[in-house]
């Protein structure tokens, strides 16, 4: 597969086969990932895999807590401003009511929305779940490298057959992924990501969010 039919085909897959990625093929895909660009040379990732039972007493002990904190125990950074402006409004807004409108779930239905959105805290279902952290003093050109080493890990996955979901929600539930994987307090929760073979005939797999044109965010100088 070449590198552009992996950014053209990749997605974000929120329904997944109870079918294992075989053990040497996830550790392949996060290692040669670390190839990704790294300004100075820091490698600032840390990647966290949950496979197998450890995976599922982690969404065990996630499942519980919810009970008492449906939308997580709040995040160390902000994800999105405290005012969005345009056009990063509109886009947020049509992608959440894509998404729902996926799976008939019209938007006076709270319950079945709150229902959807807990999924992520499920991983979607996938057999492998990623957390990646970085340590807390970094600035934000490190920040642009993990997200480097994050894409590099989707696009080699989609390479191997495998989709994935970059879910900057699991931030929201960091104290339980420090206290579960004992995470060192240096490092700072910043997304999760799903991972596994993809239901394709799931409702919310048969839609792709959109892109802007080209006029809205490309100037080339000639």
């Amino acid at each position: 597969m070449k590198v552009s039919e992996a950014l053209e085909s990749r997605t974000a897959v929120r329904a997944y086969l109870e079918k294992p990625v075989p053990a040497e093929l996830l550790e392949k895909i996060l290692v040669t990932a670390a190839r990704a660009p790294s300004g100075g040379n820091l490698q600032p990732w840390h990647v966290l895999a949950l496979t197998g039972d450890s995976l599922h007493r982690f969404k065990a002990v996630v499942a519980e807590r919810a009970k008492d904190k449906p939308m997580g125990e709040g995040t160390e950074y902000k994800i999105y401003p405290d005012t969005l402006g345009e056009p990063y409004r509109t886009r947020r807004f049509k992608n959440g009511e894509d998404l729902y409108r996926s799976l008939g779930i019209g938007r006076e239905d709270k319950a079945s929305r709150l229902g959807q959105f807990a999924k992520n805290f499920q991983f979607f279902g996938a057999p492998v779940g990623l957390i990646f952290a970085i340590d807390r003093n970094m600035e934000p050109g490190q920040w642009a490298d993990l997200g480097m080493y994050m894409q590099s890990v989707m696009l080699l996955a989609q390479e191997h057959g495998l989709s994935t979901c970059p879910q900057e929600a699991w931030a929201l539930w960091h104290k339980t992924v420090r206290e579960f994987t004992n995470l060192p307090e240096e490092l700072m929760v910043f997304a999760g990501m799903s991972m596994g073979f993809a239901d394709s005939e799931h409702p919310i797999n048969l839609w792709r969010s959109d892109r802007a044109p080209a006029t809205e965010f490309l100037s080339i100088l000639r």
